[in-house]
């Protein structure tokens, strides 16, 4: 899939669509193009030209964990024994696999990745180290750590002419 060659290519209505679209993906077009002031088709025309682009990857519905019972958040890094292509293929296919784990980071330093969780309970967590992670092939430390208050948590990212 080819990608835009620099942002350049992102003018000021491509930002208000992907503002709009960032709060909202629900919106329909008739009501983004009244947002945005500029017609239905060109509005439609330029929402399929960023999904095309892959700007737009995907439209989501965000849930609220804590009205499903997850109630637990955790943040988890992992050392690995081994490092070698085979070795964090396969920890990273393992990850990918497994629902608790809402994001997987490879990183520099001491540790080799963080990954974010999210349980019902402590029972879950632990059968989730225990059982599941701490088992896994290369895996020879996790260190976990329990959020107690979420501060922030957005997946609005900021777009050229956002103040910091």
């Amino acid at each position: 899939m080819e990608k835009y060659s620099a942002m350049a290519q992102l003018d000021d209505t491509d930002l208000k669509i992907l503002r709009e679209l960032q709060r909202s993906s629900r919106i329909s077009n008739s009501e983004l193009a009244r947002r945005i002031n500029l017609s239905q088709p060109a509005t439609h025309a330029r929402l399929k030209r960023l999904e095309t682009f892959n700007i737009i990857r995907q439209h989501v519905s965000l849930l609220d964990r804590e009205q499903l019972g997850l109630d637990l958040v955790c943040f988890m890094q992992v050392r690995l024994q081994a490092h070698s292509e085979k070795a964090l293929a396969r920890f990273e296919e393992t990850v990918r696999s497994l629902p608790a784990v809402l994001e997987c980071h490879y990183l520099t330093g001491e540790f080799d990745y963080l990954l974010k969780t999210v349980f019902r309970n402590r029972q879950e967590l632990e059968h989730f180290d225990r059982r599941i992670l701490s088992p896994l092939p290369h895996v020879v430390q996790v260190l976990t750590s329990v959020v107690l208050s979420e501060i922030k948590s957005t997946t609005e990212l900021p777009l050229p002419g956002d103040s910091a």
